[in-house]
């Protein structure tokens, strides 16, 4: 193997992390291992850089440093880790998903000035818009026979000239690595705080790290789930079924413990601030919460309502569902009209764009309220609140 020239290709990263401190710390993880294999420059999974001492003799310091940044880049965004959730199809073809994450990257680095090398790939070499992630770009990629490898670190697959998970240097654990990209994301705030610039890819990566954007059909889903589960724990006594244990005590009947199933009431805002798309994503929900909760039969109330209520309805899915309104909005006519039947509900799910008053008094139940749209005011403190953002 050709001997590597580590004064220059450690001076390229200096240079790297002088020009660009927030990624000082990332770029400082990584470890340097010389091989004859790599093309030019690759990372693993693990934050081992793969150099080529052809490439670094015949490459510009400058250069070498946007290498560098190109590089820890592909870790920073955990190309790999988002390449694993990609349908297996598209994870065999490891070229062209390399190809489609170094137009998610090279877009930002070209716009903050780095030099790259000759034949970089850009979106606008296939007539693509910039700033998008790759996931996007590998959908409009056309098929090609593209030899492109920045190693495990980007696509996901290990690559010939790798050392594998137990040989070869020590690398970065995924604790670690979590903790690089928190470090690099705040470093990256405090750099827009004091200069005001930064590439928009970074500054979308930075907001994500910071503050991630949670699946709210999740949270939804957790809240309801975890709500049901509360109100199926609320065990009682009965003496419709007398307990077991009566029989060997003569003439006396114990009760039994009854574990009553949950109710779950649903309240759909239709008043004329919801739109179509709106009161759509509602209508979704509910069939989300039917499934993902698990409550069958007919032990779900659904109550359309504007300022009064228009329709109630015992549904088992969406489609039994029917909606009228269009007037104000008042879900407390809704959430009172779901607390006065018979069989109380144990919990109330309320889809509204929250362009509604409350209860003044807290229920006697559950209430998880999914305020739709990002601009919808924010329910009392009582109240169980996700946020739909679709």
């Amino acid at each position: 193997m050709a001997e590597l020239d580590t004064t220059k290709l450690l001076a390229a990263r200096y240079r790297a992390a002088t020009d660009r401190p927030y990624l000082a710390s990332a770029l400082y993880a990584l470890t340097v291992v010389p091989s004859d294999e790599v093309p030019t420059m690759g990372v693993d999974r693990h934050w081992r850089c793969y150099v080529s001492p052809g490439f670094v003799d015949r490459t510009p310091v400058a250069e070498l440093a946007a290498v560098w940044v190109h590089e820890v880049a592909h870790l920073l965004r955990d190309h790999h880790g988002r390449a694993d959730l990609l349908p297996a199809a598209d994870r065999r073809d490891r070229h062209r998903v390399n190809v489609a994450q170094d137009c998610e990257i090279n877009d930002d680095l070209v716009a903050d000035g780095l030099p790259l090398p000759a034949g970089r790939l850009e979106p606008r070499l296939f007539g693509l818009p910039e700033g998008q992630l790759f996931e996007a770009y590998l959908t409009e990629l056309p098929r090609s026979t593209w030899i492109h490898d920045c190693g495990s670190g980007a696509h996901g697959e290990p690559s010939p000239w790798e050392s594998g998970a137990t040989s070869g240097p020590p690398g970065v654990g995924g604790v670690e690595a979590e903790s690089l990209r928190h470090h690099t994301a705040e470093a990256m705030r405090a750099h827009v705080r004091a200069r005001g610039t930064l590439p928009g890819g970074w500054k979308r990566w930075a907001d994500e790290v910071l503050e991630p954007t949670v699946d709210w059909r999740q949270v939804l889903a957790g809240a309801v789930r975890e709500a049901a589960a509360w109100a199926a724990g609320a065990v009682d006594y009965t003496y419709r079924r007398p307990a077991r244990r009566s029989t060997a005590l003569r003439g006396v009947v114990l009760p039994s413990l009854r574990r009553p199933l949950p109710r779950v009431a649903v309240v759909i805002d239709t008043s004329g601030s919801m739109g179509d798309e709106e009161i759509a994503a509602a209508l979704a929900e509910v069939t989300g919460v039917l499934r993902e909760v698990g409550i069958r039969g007919n032990r779900v109330t659904v109550l359309a309502c504007d300022a009064d209520v228009r329709a109630v309805s015992r549904v088992t899915s969406a489609e039994q569902i029917a909606l009228a309104g269009g007037g104000g909005t008042d879900m407390r006519v809704g959430i009172a009209a779901a607390l006065a039947v018979r069989e109380r509900p144990s919990v109330v799910v309320v889809l509204t764009d929250g362009l509604t008053p409350w209860p003044d008094e807290i229920p006697s139940c559950r209430i998880v309220a999914a305020l739709v749209g990002p601009s919808a005011p924010a329910a009392p403190a009582w109240v169980e609140t996700v946020r739909v953002t679709n």
